[in-house]
């Protein structure tokens, strides 16, 4: 191969690498524009937001900038009790999640006890069940338990989601058995080899986990819509839905809703971004 035939090469590749990062980068921005225009669109204030030319960037004329809807939702609505609600019955569900599903998939995965391939099948099989199908019988055990109207009543049946089973499963699984076997010769209990090589181990999967299960839970409606009947209790989505329902002629106030709502998730997202890519990375090399 000539050097002419190598640099040749060499060029397209850049070129190639050229568009596809344009590619990419101008999908990215076609996916942020929403995005920005709730973000443009929610400190503007309503004479703007009533004028049937939507103003991207508002005109330097009168007061063009303004904060009155987001200091209505923080001054005349219960948001900050409504987000940390929702941080607590999140963030709860989530590490209940991540420390009991990875108790049952090491348990699967590194212990040798009889019924294990019918527990498994029984995980397995509760992916095929409609949530919806488990929304009464599940209401009634709660309200039996004394747990309507409590974080518990939100946080206990989100724990009961096989997903996090099946992920960590199909991780722990391909983990090599040398690492226990060396542990184990230099004196490691069940519970050290658990807590000191698996999890270690598996820090990308639970963070992914983590993320997943946090912002599904923060997200859930319609089961803290039914659990949940005092409006301090409410998490973020109900409460913002019932902001919606009395204020429909404020574009303003729904804009500066979905900023708040959305936001916590973003920072999250931003704080887990690289064990999530690593979790993908780790998992498509084992598998």
């Amino acid at each position: 191969m000539t050097d002419s035939t190598i640099r040749s090469q060499i060029d397209s590749d850049r070129v190639r690498n050229a568009l596809l990062h344009v590619f990419l980068y101008g999908l990215a921005f076609l996916m942020a524009v929403p995005y920005l225009y709730t973000i443009s669109r929610s400190f503007q204030p309503n004479e703007l937001l009533r004028d049937p030319r939507p103003y991207w960037i508002p005109p330097l004329v009168g007061e063009p900038v303004t904060l009155e809807h987001y200091q209505y939702l923080l001054n005349n609505t219960l948001v900050v009790e409504w987000t940390i609600n929702t941080f607590v019955i999140a963030g709860g569900a989530t590490l209940l999640i991540v420390v009991i599903d990875s108790m049952i998939a090491f348990s699967l995965t590194r212990l040798d006890w009889p019924g294990q391939g019918a527990i498994l099948g029984i995980i397995l099989a509760s992916f095929m069940v409609p949530y919806y199908m488990n929304i009464v019988p599940l209401y009634q055990i709660v309200a039996d338990l004394g747990l309507i109207n409590s974080y518990w009543g939100v946080i206990l049946p989100a724990v009961a989601s096989p997903l996090g089973v099946f992920l960590l499963y199909q991780f722990f699984r391909d983990i090599p058995e040398e690492y226990e076997e060396a542990a184990r010769l230099d004196g490691f209990s069940t519970f050290q080899v658990y807590t000191r090589i698996i999890l270690p181990l598996a820090k990308p999967i639970l963070s992914a986990l983590a993320l997943f299960m946090f912002v599904y839970n923060w997200n859930a409606f319609l089961w803290p819509l039914l659990v949940l009947s005092n409006e301090t209790a409410y998490t973020l989505p109900i409460g913002l839905v019932n902001l919606y329902q009395g204020n429909i002629d404020t574009p303003g106030l729904h804009m500066a809703v979905a900023i708040l709502g959305s936001l916590p998730l973003f920072i999250v997202y931003l704080l887990f971004q690289g064990q999530l890519v690593r979790a993908v990375q780790m998992q498509g090399a084992t598998g």
